[in-house]
């Protein structure tokens, strides 16, 4: 009966479009199963899927867009091996061609120069995935012109473009990690990567399309969405229809990227673009796919992710009298279009002339309007999105709605003015008097003056308890035995439930696991407890990364706002040294504006001020912005760090070394891995660091310990690690805790559990523990002296994170308020240096 099994398919099928569109009508949520029934539709069923998505374009906007560009092939070797392609080919060919590996920075140049004389306004910069792990001759082309990396040289190109000609780039790279993303981001004002499906299918089947490149894995190319959404990158994604999936993984695909805009809200515009078979190629004899099966796919698109994403169909794949259906299909965006160069991925299909797209568009009842690379809801949300230098070029080119102004032309401009910090922060800005003030007068204003936008759309975000958790916690009793006798089984995974039990200790248990620490630590460090006398300078306060959880952060108008002179940095640091101060901890916020060598010039200026000063500066975060920046890897950045007086890092930044956590909190800040690459490598180049956690917001015990574990396993790699500190969750002004995101900080259940397991499960790796009294106050720094801690930290003399974050506890300390501290505890206190050592004397200078 296979026919009536046919016939059952059809009917449900036809069931399910029926069902589909009437809720697609009401814009209604449609499930995979219902959004592959609107792909399927066809004749009247098409013409009312298309009424509907056209609707919701209409609804938004009358103007279609277009980018006037040239396309700039920087080179076409790839290391991908995709059935479908003539743009990739191999090193003997361009040999035979007589072009190089590579297409040379000034016939790029040239390339994008005849465009802005045309009057185009971006440069598409398109290359194949990383074709130096592939083919020699790419490797040694790089080499031989001194780039590391293809990434390297496309940022060259993306330069010379801007500063020559002041056409946009739009950078087409292939797949990036995320440092690779923050490298280009400075220089590219938008990026593109095409999803083009999510099947796994089609990736690991031996004989389909995408069987064999690397690059492909659907997988990857939705970490590197989810990434770019997390650095602020306007990207521009799409599918591929026709490949040989099927109308599930369409769907599935589909949904994939409403789930990555509606997170990240990160992606400008999506392209469904038409499979068009190629001679020469693996699919040469695959049909393109039909006209009914495309509109469909165009229609479903503009349904599925609403109106306010830029849906685009590439013109020239489809023939001159299909052009009207697409934008009855619900498509606002024509995409690039070139009258200099052609499209080099389908050279078989000519542009459509501007004045056809015209026409073909007005007949719609519709407005055809040149955009730029970067669309204009991303230019109108400032500096979050568009990196400060990107601004001048796009700011020349843009009229009042961000679209491309008329009767204009690119010019080259310099892309990062040569300057160093002493030009960059002359006699310093804003309230330069925080640090002391805050004790005082207070913060100005609760929070930063965009706050309802600065830190993403609240209502996508869940609040404490949304992110899994381990279950299943072992015996109290069994674990604290364990403890007793074998503090490392503790951190190994397979004695995680019983790490979890000692955390879930209530009551008499919790001093019973605090006991246990303790007694650990007198046998390993003594009763002695010690702290540094040292100054923090926080030498800017301005900061766009848009983390959730800090309070510290201003824009440069915010009434709050700081930025320190050098003269202001040199006089801090002689009061330090002139009082008996061995530490200047210095850090700062990602100023959009600040260069790359800042941070150079910063350690030259404390070290030229207290030549004998240890400088313990830079978190990982800083020291990521300050490679890129610079364009350099982040072991020559700590190097050139280090030579400029730099001696050691801290490990702040780590929050909770795990992704999904790390998502909520800090939107765009470092992973879990880059945080480790720059830890570990501050450590290989001889720079210690102090590794932290913090917790007490939208964490879990589990979290706690498998973050322990890692520091634990970095340790036991480099052995690095000076101390680890436990920090606190300052809630009162942080954005996430007033937008109902996190709970309300740690309970001292919780901070002594948490010291005491860091003593626990850090035995044998991290001798010292440290407790943060400007968090804590004195009497709950000395309860967790009794509870396995053996360090108070720092003096600090000045204090402005935890306090604009609402910390009560003031933000200065003199030594003998921590000997007050310690005999809270009944325990003696002593001075040390930062790596642990003694003082042999704590004299203030001035008095010597």
């Amino acid at each position: 009966m296979p026919f009536a099994g046919e016939f059952t398919r059809a009917y449900a099928l036809q069931v399910t479009l029926r069902r589909a569109l009437a809720r697609a009508e009401r814009a209604a949520t449609l499930d995979a199963g219902e959004v592959a029934g609107l792909l399927a539709a066809r004749g009247d069923d098409l013409r009312a899927l298309c009424e509907i998505a056209s609707g919701l374009r209409d609804r938004v906007s009358d103007t279609v867009t277009y980018s006037p560009k040239v396309f700039v092939p920087v080179t076409h070797l790839c290391r991908d091996r995709c059935h479908y392609c003539t743009f990739a080919t191999d090193p003997a060919t361009l040999r035979r061609q007589g072009k190089s590996p590579f297409l040379e920075i000034d016939d790029a140049v040239e390339i994008a120069r005849r465009g802005a004389d045309a009057g185009c306004a971006e440069a598409l910069l398109t290359l194949g995935d990383t074709p130096e792990d592939r083919w020699p001759a790419a490797r040694a082309w790089l080499d031989a012109r001194g780039f590391d990396s293809t990434v390297d040289y496309v940022r060259a190109v993306a330069i010379a473009i801007l500063e020559r000609t002041g056409l946009l780039p739009h950078a087409n790279p292939g797949v990036l990690s995320w440092e690779q993303l923050t490298r280009l981001r400075p220089v590219s004002p938008s990026m593109g990567l095409m999803l083009e499906t999510t099947s796994q299918r089609l990736y690991t089947t031996p004989g389909e399309v995408h069987y064999g490149s690397p690059d492909k894995d659907p997988v990857v190319r939705l970490r590197m969405l989810r990434d770019a959404g997390r650095l602020a990158i306007p990207l521009t994604t799409g599918l591929l229809i026709g490949i040989g999936e099927t109308l599930a993984e369409r769907a599935e695909s589909l949904l994939a990227l409403r789930s990555v805009e509606r997170e990240f809200h990160g992606i400008q515009e999506v392209i469904i673009q038409n499979f068009r078979a190629k001679p020469g190629t693996a699919m040469a004899r695959v049909p393109d796919c039909g006209p009914e099966e495309y509109l469909a796919a165009v229609a479903t698109a503009r349904v599925v992710l609403g109106s306010s994403v830029h849906l685009q169909a590439p013109p020239n794949l489809s023939d001159p009298e299909a052009l009207a259906g697409l934008l009855g299909a619900g498509i606002d965006d024509w995409g690039g279009v070139s009258p200099v160069t052609a499209d080099h991925v389908n050279p078989e299909r000519p542009w459509p002339s501007i004045q056809a797209l015209r026409e073909v568009t007005q007949d719609a009842g519709l407005r055809l309007a040149a955009r730029l690379t970067i669309h204009p809801d991303f230019i109108v949300r400032g500096d979050a999105w568009l990196d400060p230098r990107l601004r001048p070029f796009v700011a020349a080119l843009a009229d009042e709605k961000g679209l491309l102004a008329a009767d204009v032309r690119p010019v080259g401009r310099p892309w990062q003015e040569s300057v160093d910090y002493d030009g960059f922060a002359a006699g310093g800005a804003g309230r330069t008097d925080l640090a002391i003030t805050i004790d005082i007068r207070g913060r100005d204003t609760q929070h930063r003056s965009d706050f309802d936008t600065a830190f993403g759309a609240w209502d996508q975000i869940q609040g404490p308890g949304s992110i899994p958790a381990a279950s299943g916690v072992g015996d109290f009793e069994v674990a604290l035995d364990l403890a007793r006798h074998d503090t490392g089984a503790l951190s190994q995974p397979a004695n995680e439930s019983l790490a979890l039990a000692l955390f879930a200790a209530t009551g008499d248990q919790v001093d019973a696991v605090a006991e246990v620490a303790d007694d650990l630590r007198r046998r390993r460090v003594g009763d002695e407890v010690t702290f540094v006398v040292n100054r923090n300078i926080n030498f800017t306060n301005v900061c766009y990364t848009g983390c959730r959880f800090c309070a510290f952060a201003q824009r440069e108008t915010d009434a709050d706002a700081f930025t320190l002179s050098p003269q202001e940095i040199t006089e801090r640091v002689l009061q330090a040294w002139e009082t008996g101060a061995t530490e200047i901890c210095m850090q700062g916020g990602i100023h959009p504006r600040l260069p790359g060598t800042a941070y150079f010039d910063l350690a030259q200026t404390v070290k030229a001020a207290a030549p004998g000063i240890h400088l313990h500066a830079f978190s990982p975060m800083e020291v990521v912005n300050g490679a890129a920046r610079c364009n350099v890897s982040i072991r020559d950045f700590l190097v050139t760090a280090q030579q400029s007086g730099l001696d050691s890092i801290p490990g702040t930044a780590a929050e909770i070394l795990d992704d999904d956590v790390r998502w909520v909190l800090t939107k765009g800040k470092l992973p879990a891995d880059a945080w480790i690459e720059v830890i570990s490598t501050a450590h290989q180049v001889g720079l210690p660091s102090s590794s932290t956690m913090m917790y007490g917001h939208v964490d879990t015990p589990a979290h706690w310990i498998r973050h322990l574990r890692t520091l634990r396993e970095i340790q036991q790699r480099t052995g690095g690690f000076t101390e680890f500190v436990g920090l606190p969750f300052v809630h009162q002004n942080a954005p996430l805790y007033l937008a109902g995101k996190a709970r309300p900080g740690s309970t001292l259940r919780e901070d002594i559990l948490v010291t005491a397991m860091a003593r626990l499960m850090l035995d044998g790796a991290i001798a010292n523990i440290q407790v943060s009294w400007v968090k804590l106050g004195p009497a709950g720094a000395a309860r967790l002296l009794q509870a396995g801690a053996n360090d108070l930290g720092g003096t600090l003399m000045e204090e402005t994170i935890s306090r604009m974050a609402g910390s009560a506890h003031g933000s200065s300390v003199s030594a003998e308020q921590l000997h007050e501290m310690a005999a809270l505890a009944g325990r003696p206190a002593a001075q040390r240096t930062t790596t642990y050592q003694p003082v042999v004397s704590a004299e203030p200078r001035s008095a010597r």
